[in-house]
């Protein structure tokens, strides 16, 4: 583990934050730009607020668990600043861009810039013992739970021929956005929303089809014999597992801690190309033809995503196939993602491993899922846990 150990700490403090410390920051109007080439020349000054509060909330974080380094601080404090001053309309809602100034220039109908603009003012809250700004965090968070319920409040009405289902992208993203919260200001007590979050986290863990489905029924039915029925996304999966594991930290329990293991091992085994290596985006549990013609490319975050998964599931289980899928992955991803010219990884590659964009960040890629991945996995490894 020392050989990774070191590998990790050269790749997030000499690659991955010297990159978007010298490129992102927006030295006239605040914010950060994160649609950049890859030696970090700026393509679209736009403003992506799902990146603002991760790259803040990231800052965040290393100043909080790592060193007060005022230079993390103060990183943090351009996102949150921006946010706060530009990118709520008046209904309370958070835009998915701004322009370079500002302006509002597209909002979703989902809930995701407000799970990560409350993710990001609480881990500002506690580098800055800041009282309003988590209040600010919470009082959204109480509505984004009202929203989570009913899309018709952010935009998207109840047609009548979807049938009621349950999209996994939700309940995860909640699930581990209290476990954020709880973990900076434990006084915070959202335990009944999150356990609501595990169950409805669980309808789409099927044993029978050994899978975890992105879209079921409310009862965790498949969702019509449809492609987004049966979509599959191994990244997705991985990551939902270790939010699991991360979740039941403070209360173990052996039920899902072992369901959180068996979707590591599916989503491994349905999800890694056996030809060519890498992690597939999209899959289909029944082989059908994919909606989304990306299905093959093989994406940055997956593998991160899978990194810190394995090496944690090993952690637990000191199990070796788990460090050897781990040794797999980290291997595939060092080798096909990595720049070691200009420093962060690469985001899109085709099947093969071909770099098919010379970007290194855009609309939902900047400082996220990488330094995440690379932070968690030297504190297992630092606090020897491995």
């Amino acid at each position: 583990m020392n050989k990774y150990l070191k590998i990790y700490k050269k790749e997030l403090f000499e690659s991955v934050i010297p990159f978007w410390l010298k490129h992102s920051v927006d030295e006239k109007y605040g914010g950060y730009f994160t649609c950049l080439t890859e030696n970090g020349t700026v393509y679209d000054t736009k403003k992506y607020m799902w990146l603002q509060g991760r790259q803040s909330w990231f800052f965040s974080k290393m100043y909080n668990t790592v060193e007060k380094n005022p230079e993390w601080l103060k990183m943090a404090k351009i996102g949150v600043d921006f946010m706060r001053k530009y990118g709520r309309t008046p209904d309370g809602r958070v835009c998915f861009s701004l322009t370079r100034e500002g302006l509002p220039y597209n909002i979703q109908r989902k809930i995701f810039s407000e799970c990560f603009y409350i993710m990001a003012l609480s881990e500002y809250a506690k580098a800055t013992n800041n009282d309003s700004i988590l209040k600010e965090a919470l009082d959204l968070f109480d509505k984004v739970l009202i929203w989570s319920k009913d899309s018709s409040l952010v935009g998207r009405p109840k047609l009548s021929g979807v049938p009621a289902g349950s999209s996994l992208s939700i309940p995860m993203t909640l699930l581990n956005l209290i476990y954020e919260i709880r973990e900076s200001h434990p006084e915070v007590d959202y335990k009944d929303v999150a356990n609501s979050c595990l169950q409805e986290i669980l309808l789409h863990v099927r044993e029978d089809l050994q899978a975890v489905l992105e879209n079921v029924g409310t009862d965790g039915s498949l969702l019509l014999d449809s492609p987004e029925g049966r979509l599959l996304n191994p990244g997705h999966a991985i990551e939902t597992a270790w939010f699991l594991i991360h979740y039941i930290e403070k209360e173990p329990n052996e039920k899902i801690k072992n369901l959180a293991l068996k979707m590591i091992d599916w989503s491994m085994e349905k999800g890694w190309d056996k030809k060519y290596g890498g992690l597939f985006y999209f899959m289909d549990i029944k082989n059908m033809p994919l909606m989304q013609l990306e299905w093959s490319m093989k994406l940055w975050w997956p593998h991160t995503e899978a990194i810190y998964a394995l090496l944690l599931a090993y952690s637990i289980t000191k199990n070796k196939k788990y460090l050897k899928q781990f040794k797999m992955v980290h291997d595939w991803a060092f080798t096909h993602f990595q720049d070691k010219k200009y420093g962060d990884w690469y985001a899109y590659l085709d099947r093969q491993g071909n770099k098919t964009h010379n970007s290194k960040g855009g609309a939902y890629k900047a400082c996220f899922h990488l330094p995440r991945c690379l932070l968690y996995s030297i504190n297992l490894i630092e606090n020897k846990l491995i």
